[in-house]
């Protein structure tokens, strides 16, 4: 039996989110955060040596890190039904923003707090840092005014890792959207969807989307 471990307000919701498109069978397990410092109960950090969400279960199988958990189970029980074939017009936008939903995008936002706590009177590299993240949501806007999803023509595995970083993960930096209409007219094609539905509210009951 597949088992997710979710820690609230995490990069975790993603993988709810897929098994819930996939209508699979699934144990789900919820964790609060520490009310101390806002990071994992020490029994979520056992559960892998990485020590941080998300992390499943599967007939031993102890995985963690999001894009190789959502690979997993779309290849193990979907078929690989998110994941365009390389004979698809859609696979080489899927493979990019699939890879950089972490590999950039986050990384910007991780490292304009890292600099921000490590040196704020040193403007140059937070410039820096602020000049890749503006550019970045213009590409998101770009891309979300000449394709319905991420990787093109349905949903993939780009869509379930991005949507976090332009939902959950704004709620911590203050971005808005009121001059991207594509990115917010996205949000709200995402949120209708019955299976975001049912994830966010397993994930975080009483809590709204970032949808706006």
């Amino acid at each position: 039996m597949l088992t997710v471990h979710h820690l609230g307000i995490s990069q975790s919701e993603r993988i709810v989110w897929l098994c819930e498109e996939l209508e699979l069978d699934y144990t789900f397990r919820r964790y609060d955060r520490r009310a101390d410092n806002r990071l994992a109960p020490d029994e979520y950090k056992a559960l892998h040596p990485a020590g941080m969400a998300p992390v499943i279960e599967d007939n031993g199988l102890v995985l963690a890190e999001s894009g190789a958990i959502c690979e997993y189970i779309d290849r193990v029980y979907g078929k690989s039904r998110h994941c365009p074939g390389a004979d698809h017009p859609d696979f080489a936008q899927h493979l990019f923003w699939f890879h950089y939903a972490n590999g950039t995008f986050m990384t910007n936002g991780m490292m304009q707090l890292m600099l921000s706590m490590a040196d704020p009177q040193n403007a140059m590299p937070g410039e820096f840092v602020a000049d890749r993240t503006a550019k970045a949501w213009q590409q998101i806007e770009q891309r979300l005014g000449e394709a319905e999803f991420f990787g093109g023509s349905q949903l993939t595995l780009a869509d379930i890792m991005m949507v976090y970083c332009i939902t959950t993960g704004r709620m911590f930096r203050g971005i808005e959207l009121d001059d991207k209409p594509n990115t917010a007219a996205y949000l709200q094609r995402i949120g209708s969807r019955p299976a975001y539905q049912r994830a966010w509210a397993k994930c975080e009951p009483g809590v709204a989307p970032k949808l706006d």
